[in-house]
């Protein structure tokens, strides 16, 4: 949309190491990515929507706005979202807290997030939150800039995600890949993810303050922190 390159500039600015692509994402990345999804897919969460590109290609395939869960960090981007999404239930708050957010059993999570530009442990927290999230046979659709998948090996290797790639966008170079990545045993995965997250939230003080939308129930911003 006119504008948003501007937009999408300045908060690339003010956080880099959360953007990690010069520009929003373009409609060919967005249909590659929203490629086997429909009105039957279910509830559908993305993960860093940004200006809400990529969203926006999940409601051209079919997707029904009420299908979708938003999850940002930046307040701004948040009120963007509610703007021109505003069926959609959007979410001020980082990926790594999906779990406290009452989702279940999600076919499919989108990711527009930077995990290149993250560290490994950062990585690692986003990616076990996907998953117990994830329904078993879950997936995870990320993209990429070239040809290697943006979680480390390491992480890969213990969370024990199996990976394929699904396309190319050409002719930005380097290539937006986009890539599929799948974990093996849902049940014994979210029992250890959870067990994890329990001693990570024990040390935690701050508050959450949740905000209902008028005229919307399931829509729910919140404020994270307060």
């Amino acid at each position: 949309m006119p504008g948003d390159f501007l937009f999408f500039a300045r908060r690339a600015f003010k956080a880099p190491g959360q953007v990690g692509a010069v520009m929003p994402s373009g409609s060919a990345l967005g249909r590659l990515m929203a490629a086997g999804l429909g009105s039957d897919s279910g509830p559908v969460v993305e993960i860093g929507p940004g200006t809400g590109s990529l969203t926006r290609a999940l409601v051209n395939a079919g997707v029904p706005e009420e299908n979708l869960t938003l999850i940002e960090m930046d307040a701004q981007v948040c009120a963007l979202l509610c703007r021109r999404f505003p069926k959609a239930r959007i979410v001020n708050a980082p990926a790594q807290e999906m779990p406290a957010l009452g989702l279940s059993n999600i076919g499919t999570v989108i990711s527009g997030l930077p995990l290149l530009n993250f560290p490994h442990s950062l990585q690692q927290e986003i990616i076990s939150a996907v998953f117990q999230v994830l329904a078993p046979g879950g997936r995870l659709v990320q993209f990429t800039y070239g040809p290697r998948p943006p979680i480390a090996p390491e992480v890969r290797d213990a969370l024990r995600l199996g990976w394929q790639r699904r396309g190319k966008v050409w002719p930005i170079c380097p290539p937006q890949v986009c890539m599929n990545f799948t974990a093996p045993h849902p049940i014994d995965f979210r029992r250890r993810a959870a067990h994890r997250r329990r001693n990570q939230i024990s040390g935690r003080n701050q508050e959450t303050r949740h905000v209902r939308s008028p005229g919307n129930p399931h829509r729910i911003r919140q404020l994270w922190p307060c």
